[in-house]
């Protein structure tokens, strides 16, 4: 709408306006602050030929104890935009909401439907703005515009495009390993979910904070949001580590 003054694409309506807070001791110890209370996960995200594939564990820690078994990790911003969570639940929860109410607002203002970019160059925004008090929160935000599109961003606002896979978490360094191994451009969907899965597994594997009962995974295109059942998610997770048992 005219009457609204643009920054990337988003009215100046948008922008975080959240008030600044400076603590009396100075500005807080991010690095710190997650050594005191390690946090872990690992979460994938992989563009396919035509769409997104989501992908994360389902344990949420505190320190050395697992708190939950069954952690939703994925969450919808709208029908073709979901991103996965690592960090601080509560903050990533927060962050969340104001998304979605923001994505909601975008929409009816302008009669269109939020890109995936967008989103993304939102939450940056939001993101540096607090950067003195930050969000403890490392999303990877997937979405489909008129191709698939997937970010990273940091918890300072950092963007980093991905043209093949993201992943964030504890476990980076184990399912990193196999989307390097296997990854291929233009993957059909069964191939896809079942890497992401597999990335997966090889984090629960290795990575002390990384497990949980099962895997969450959704499919992203033109149609919408799928979110891949258990029962074929847990057939793949059998298939996957039969194949590591061989070796």
């Amino acid at each position: 709408m005219s009457h609204y003054s643009e920054v990337e694409g988003l009215p100046i309506s948008m922008i975080s306006e959240r008030a600044a807070f400076r603590p009396s001791a100075g500005p807080v110890n991010a690095e710190k602050m997650a050594q005191e209370m390690k946090t872990g996960t690992t979460t994938v995200g992989l563009i396919g030929k035509d769409f997104v594939v989501l992908a994360a564990d389902q344990q949420a820690t505190m320190g050395s104890m697992a708190a939950d078994d069954d952690a939703q990790k994925i969450y919808k911003i709208t029908d073709k935009i979901s991103l996965t969570i690592s960090g601080v639940v509560g903050d990533s929860l927060a962050v969340i909401r104001f998304l979605r109410a923001q994505a909601n607002l975008y929409e009816i203002e302008r009669e269109t439907k939020i890109t995936p970019k967008a989103v993304t160059t939102l939450l940056s925004n939001v993101l540096n703005n607090n950067r003195y008090y930050p969000f403890i929160f490392a999303p990877i935000i997937g979405g489909v515009n008129s191709k698939p599109e997937l970010y990273e961003l940091t918890p300072y606002g950092c963007i980093s495009p991905k043209t093949k896979y993201a992943v964030n978490g504890s476990g980076t360094t184990f399912a990193i390993s196999a989307l390097d191994t296997e990854y291929k451009s233009n993957m059909k969907e069964e191939d896809a979910i079942a890497l992401a899965i597999k990335a997966i597994v090889s984090s629960k594997n290795r990575d002390v904070y990384t497990g949980g009962r099962s895997i969450s995974l959704i499919v992203i295109d033109q149609k919408g949001t799928r979110e891949i059942p258990l029962e074929i998610i847990e057939s793949i997770i059998a298939k996957v580590k039969l194949n590591f048992s061989k070796k």
